[in-house]
């Protein structure tokens, strides 16, 4: 009797079944199975920090997380709902290599789903965070952190901007969003597993910019110098607040300048996506030769 391994506190495969044949050909159809519960129960953060897991949901994410070497935990699958036979392939493909695969029926996959309209895809992968000592930074780095931002969406949207970008890290500051959101994964394209991603309280993040001598750029629509006029080609971290208010006192208080997005509309403040993206490719601009 045999077992690929377990998780959710449940086997990933049952005895009496070979190690090949259960990795590759078992199939769970009732939305009620303990694994699937285990697949929703990844959607709390408190599960997720637990388990050091969180879910990737739809083809291209995933091959763009496979692509950046990520390790899966266990993939599930649903057949009926892959509608490109090359696709398909990718489960079998997989199982031959000794990840643990797990056939879903439609309504055993539309529970674990979180999307409206599921490809039948869905992987569990480490959660790729690290500590701020643990990331690597380039002789010049330029590093993107994120106070507080409340949105997966705009969490993920930042992600595939810093990766198109070239950006080095992307720190959550007093996070209230987290990387293992599954709408961060979708929104970011699966950029999270590309680009080196940390968190932790501001006061900490801080003291570690001060320690690799980084300048601190904050972005705040009432300065009076516009980014455009900062020089942002050295070693800098760009710093973007929530959504609502906007950076804290506190990072208005440590960064070096604080700088604003031109502007010559009615209105006085820009997505904060889309404002770190403005401020991003300035630095970009800059960078370029």
């Amino acid at each position: 009797m045999l077992t690929v391994g377990s998780f959710g506190g449940c086997d990933i495969v049952g005895p009496l079944m070979s190690t090949h044949e259960s990795a590759a050909h078992q199939v769970i159809t009732s939305p009620s199975n303990q694994r699937v519960k285990w697949l929703v129960s990844l959607r709390k953060r408190r599960v997720r920090d637990a388990e050091a897991l969180m879910i990737v949901e739809g083809y291209d994410e995933l091959r763009f997380a496979l692509d950046a070497g990520v390790q899966l935990h266990a993939l599930f699958h649903c057949p009926s709902l892959v509608d490109d036979p090359g696709r398909a392939r990718l489960a079998q493909e997989l199982a031959a290599q000794g990840t643990v695969v797990v056939e879903l029926g439609t309504a055993a996959f539309a529970k674990a789903s979180l999307r409206e309209s599921p490809d039948g895809w869905l992987a569990v992968v480490p959660t790729p965070v690290q500590t701020l000592n643990a990331l690597r930074l380039a002789d010049n780095p330029l590093l993107l952190v994120c106070e507080a931002v409340e949105k997966p969406g705009n969490l993920g949207a930042m992600l595939r901007t810093a990766e198109a970008a070239g950006v080095d890290a992307v720190i959550a500051a007093a996070p209230v969003a987290d990387w293992g959101n599954p709408n961060v994964v979708r929104a970011s394209k699966g950029t999270i597993f590309a680009v080196p991603v940390a968190a932790a309280s501001s006061p900490a993040v801080a003291d570690w910019l001060r320690k690799h001598d980084i300048k601190i750029v904050a972005a705040s629509p009432e300065s009076q110098t516009l980014v455009t006029d900062v020089d942002l080609s050295g070693r800098v971290a760009v710093v973007v607040g929530a959504e609502h208010s906007g950076l804290d006192e506190f990072w208005l208080r440590e960064a070096d300048i604080a700088a604003a997005v031109p502007m010559f509309g009615r209105v006085n403040s820009l997505n904060v996506a889309a404002a770190a993206a403005v401020i991003l490719y300035e630095a970009v601009r800059q960078r370029t030769p």
